[in-house]
């Protein structure tokens, strides 16, 4: 298996699942409004709902191909919503009885990562003046 196999799976995952995100959220802004993020919501469930599921089935079959791996969870799942592999990382860590970097990670990533999005917005407004 090359470089450019695995890039080529990642490709073809990455640009149905971010068509997919799109259209979601357009839908769901029409039908619910935007009063709650009900695409990211919906989106974030589901894309863990698969990443689950498709961890599992890779799991179970021997022979199992990585570039069907690839493209599924990195490529379509990793555009589709990033949240899907927190949630599947927080497992793993929780599994491996790793309780404190559980709890770092699964708190610090929102956490810090809203603290991001304000630091972003700071920084940008220095430059939009």
């Amino acid at each position: 298996m090359s470089d450019i196999t695995n890039v080529l799976a990642i490709v073809a995952g990455a640009v149905p699942g971010a068509l997919s995100r799109f259209h979601i959220t357009e839908w769901t802004k029409a039908k619910l409004g935007t009063k709650f993020p009900y695409a990211t919501f919906a989106i974030n469930l589901t894309g863990c709902l698969a990443m689950g599921f498709f961890f599992t089935i890779s799991q179970g079959i021997t022979g199992y191909p990585k570039e069907l791996d690839l493209l599924i969870r990195t490529g379509f799942l990793g555009s589709y919503t990033t949240f899907s592999t927190y949630g599947f990382d927080t497992l793993t860590l929780w599994r491996s009885k790793r309780i404190v970097a559980t709890a770092f990670y699964w708190a610090g990533s929102a956490i810090l990562g809203l603290g991001a999005v304000i630091v972003g917005i700071a920084i940008a407004k220095l430059f939009v003046k």
